[in-house]
This record gives C-alpha cells, sequence and structure tokens, in this order.
C-alpha cells in the first residue's frame, strides 16, 4: 500500500510539473506573440500598461472588462474617436500587461492605480469609458475623484482616494463624464455559479488555471469567444487581434476570477453613492445581453444616476462596442457635448 501511494503522489507530481511547465510555455509564447503595443508606467504598487490614440481634443479613458485587454477597442472604435479625442487605453490591473497584485481586486482599487497612470500622462478632466466590468472601475473613479479639489470632501459613501493619489492630482484627472458600455454597475441577485469561486481559489489558482492554460483549444476558445458576443458573431479575426492566449494565462485567468468573484459587494456599496454623481452619463445597453442583464444594471443605475442617458440597443448582446461601434461613439460626444465650460 505504501508503495502504491507513493507511486500515484510521484505520478500526480510529474504530472502537475508538466502541466505548469507548458502553462509557463505557453504564456511566454503569448507574450513573444502579442507584446506590449503601448507605454509602461510606473505608479505605487505596480505598472500599468496605457496605449494613447489621438493627441487632439479632450481626454477620453477606456477601461475594458473581465477577461480583456486594452485591444479589444482598437478594431476600429479607438481610432474613429481619436480624430476628435486623446484616447488613452489602459489594460486593467492584472490583465494584459498590467501588473496586479492581492488589493486590485476591488474596483476602487483598480479606479485609483488608473488614475495614478492618467495623473502621469498629464490628463485632465477625462471622459471616462468603461466596458462590462470596466464600467464598475469608471463608475469607481467617478465617485474617488467626486467632489475632489472642493473646500469641503467628498460626503460618505465615496470611496477614498488611494494614498498614493493626492487630492490635487485627483482634481486634475477627475472624471468630466462617463460613458458606460454594457456595465456592470448593480449587485445581482443569486450567484456566478461554481467556476467564478473555483477558479478564484488557491485550487484554482495552482490547479485548474495551469491546466486550462496548458490545455484550452481552440475550439474551447472559440466557444467562449461566441459565448461573449450571443446572440451576433464573432468578428472575423477578433481572437487573434485581442491576443486571447493572454487571457489564458493562469495568473489571468486566477486575477481576472478573483476580481469578478468579488465585485458583487463592492458594488453593493458603490451604489450608495452613485445618487451624487451629477455629472454627465451616457449609457449604451444591448437588450439581449444575458451576461450584465440591462433589467438588473442599466435601468436601475439610469434611475438613480441624476444626469443620465440610457440607450438600448433591440436584439444586441453584450459587445456593442463591436456590433453597434456608431451608438458608443455617438455616445462620448453627446457625453462631451453635455460637459459644462469651465
Amino acid at each position: 500500500m505504501a508503495v502504491e501511494l507513493a507511486l500515484t503522489g510521484l505520478t500526480a507530481a510529474l504530472g502537475a510539473s508538466v502541466t505548469w511547465a507548458r502553462a509557463r510555455r505557453h504564456a511566454r509564447r503569448a507574450e513573444t506573440d502579442h507584446p506590449p503595443r503601448g507605454q509602461m508606467i510606473a505608479v505605487a504598487g505596480g505598472r500599468v500598461h496605457a496605449r494613447v490614440l489621438g493627441s487632439g481634443g479632450r481626454d477620453l479613458v477606456m477601461i475594458h472588462g473581465a477577461s480583456g485587454n486594452l485591444e479589444d477597442f482598437t478594431l476600429g472604435l479607438a481610432q474613429d474617436l481619436a480624430r476628435d479625442f486623446r484616447v488613452v487605453l489602459f489594460d486593467r490591473p492584472g490583465l494584459g500587461h498590467s501588473t496586479g497584485g492581492a488589493e486590485m481586486v476591488a474596483p476602487q482599487a483598480q479606479a485609483g492605480r488608473l488614475m495614478a497612470a492618467a495623473a502621469a500622462l498629464d490628463l485632465r478632466a477625462p471622459i471616462v469609458l468603461g466596458h462590462s466590468y470596466g464600467g464598475a472601475v469608471a463608475l469607481a473613479w467617478a465617485l474617488a475623484t467626486r467632489g475632489a479639489g472642493d473646500a469641503a470632501p467628498p460626503a460618505p459613501p465615496t470611496p477614498p482616494l488611494p494614498p498614493s493619489l493626492p487630492p490635487s492630482v485627483a482634481a486634475s484627472v477627475a472624471a468630466s463624464a462617463l460613458v458606460l458600455v454594457s456595465a456592470a454597475a448593480m449587485p445581482w441577485p443569486g450567484g456566478l455559479g461554481p467556476l467564478y469561486p473555483l477558479m478564484a481559489s488557491g485550487l484554482g489558482r495552482h490547479v485548474l488555471a495551469p491546466m486550462v492554460a496548458a490545455y484550452a483549444g481552440r475550439a474551447q476558445i472559440e466557444a467562449a469567444l461566441a459565448s461573449v458576443f450571443a446572440p451576433q458573431a464573432v468578428p472575423p479575426g477578433y481572437g487573434a487581434h485581442l491576443g486571447v492566449r493572454l487571457s489564458t494565462r493562469a495568473s489571468v485567468q486566477h486575477m481576472n476570477a478573483r476580481q469578478v468573484n468579488g465585485l458583487k459587494p463592492h458594488l453593493r456599496a458603490m451604489a450608495q453613492g452613485y445618487g451624487g454623481l451629477d455629472l454627465p452619463v451616457e449609457m449604451v445597453h444591448g437588450t439581449a445581453d444575458v451576461i450584465v442583464p440591462p433589467a438588473i444594471h442599466a435601468r436601475p443605475l439610469a434611475r438613480l444616476l441624476p444626469a443620465a442617458h440610457l440607450r438600448e440597443l433591440p436584439g444586441v448582446g453584450h459587445m456593442p462596442h463591436h456590433v453597434a461601434p456608431e451608438a458608443v461613439a455617438a455616445a462620448v460626444r453627446r457625453a462631451a457635448g453635455r460637459i459644462p465650460d469651465g
């Protein structure tokens, strides 16, 4: 029996070693095939990958959703907007080429790190656009900088500014308007199913994520993309453009799962402050979005925000910035036109 147990343990250890080596090899290949196309900005606690398009007009920050990276916006939408804005695209902490950290589970912490990067780029009063999970980060950005620079501090429950971001800096990068695209904004009923908690756990980090990184094939990846775009089709070449293998790296899978799995309580706390956000907010949401359903997120949020305009797109799923990019671009331009002078 002892010999059998020893052989079983040795076999398991060898299998795990092979899996981890294969996962690391795939990660290195993904990073070689899809290197950063922008600049790496050193901020307190880590580095942020940023890409800047355009040079004129108002500053526009674009924040991607779960399991993605900044290239999600560069199949045409960002280039279109760069004709009228200085477009700044960020990889969220722990995804793409930005570094993570234990505290980067919270959207408030992510917003703080991105604000620090925005300050390093000398942004001024940007419009902040967020898609899906990025919408939660955009809302956290607006909440954190609400009243920044005023004589009186913001009233609770505004999330506090990161210690590394002085109020004077926060005032310079305070959001002047929000554009929320399929935004995760409200606490939802029920849970997320077993996958996210499992992937966010220690077992997920050390076993499940490396297995997916090592052995996920094209069919599984294409099926995952199809579920995100449904009921519309995935644009041709999207996976290659995004560098989807960057998202299957074990570290990214685990961080993404921790962020998504931990989002609900943060949204519950953030929602208490939405009524105090009086900046212009443009919202675009597909009526067929089953990932972030509009009945749970967009419509209740629109009722809470005093200056929100919601446009629902009939029959559109979770990716309107690809399916109806003209609607998203129009929302950005409407938001810019609603910003008060001075």
